[in-house]
């Protein structure tokens, strides 16, 4: 049966990125949902680009944006880099795209200019970086930003006692419009927990792959989960997107 795969936050973990495809061992009809954050942290976000360009010639891909793609398209065509994308692992993705020329670059503006803010699967799965608030689904959210930033979703499946059935009144209506949610936006690595995490019918897939955690891959229908080594253990020299 095709299987399809849904992908946490990469931070330009290119040698997880590539661990990680080499361990899931596709066959030609599995598909990939990859959640965002793409670049910013280690040293190989042109590369990371670059690679899921290739994928998706051989595999039914699809990518969401996340808050640091946004960042990193706005630098891309030419508006500037922020200070807030400056301190959180800008400079990395500067350093490696400073290595390319401007063709290059046009080819993977292209890529984050058609990113997805959300995708549906069925009608029972939403997959999505961060989170939405509005109370009818996401496709009536006012500001397309809250789909990059949002943490109140996430916190909403967290502090839910487990103890209130669906069918109650006080059951939170954005946890009852789909069967199941897939996330990233919040490491994992947080809770001191380096699998995804599963709070009501939210799964956080961001298993800290730009921090001190690993890059991560779901089959979303028997929930198996596939990882790369820590990700520091891969580019031992760098940092990422830790402090010290």
């Amino acid at each position: 049966m095709p299987r399809t795969f849904v992908i946490g936050d990469i931070h330009g973990a290119f040698k997880a990125l590539e661990q990680l495809l080499d361990r899931l061992d596709p066959r030609r009809d599995d598909s990939f949902i990859f959640l965002g954050d793409y670049v910013d942290g280690w040293s190989e976000s042109r590369e990371v680009i670059e690679y899921l360009l290739n994928l998706e010639n051989s595999y039914e891909c699809v990518f969401i944006k996340g808050n640091h793609d946004c960042w990193c398209e706005d630098w891309l065509s030419g508006k500037g880099s922020s200070q807030a994308w400056i301190q959180h692992g800008g400079i990395s993705t500067t350093l490696s795209y400073g290595r390319q020329g401007p063709r290059d670059k046009k080819k993977h503006l292209d890529f984050f200019q058609r990113l997805l803010p959300y995708y549906e699967q069925d009608k029972q799965r939403l997959f999505m970086h961060a989170g939405f608030t509005a109370m009818s689904g996401p496709k009536y959210e006012a500001f397309s930003e809250t789909f990059y930033w949002d943490r109140t979703l996430w916190e909403l499946a967290l502090a839910l006692d487990d103890r209130i059935p669906r069918y109650s009144l006080s059951y939170p209506q954005r946890l009852l419009m789909y069967e199941e949610m897939y996330i990233g936006h919040t490491p994992t690595t947080n809770f001191e927990i380096d699998i995804p995490m599963h709070k009501a019918n939210v799964y956080n897939m961001d298993t800290g792959a730009g921090f001190s955690g690993k890059l991560t891959a779901m089959d979303v229908e028997s929930k198996t989960i596939i990882q790369s080594d820590t990700v520091q253990t891969l580019y031992p020299d760098e940092r990422g997107r830790n402090k010290d």
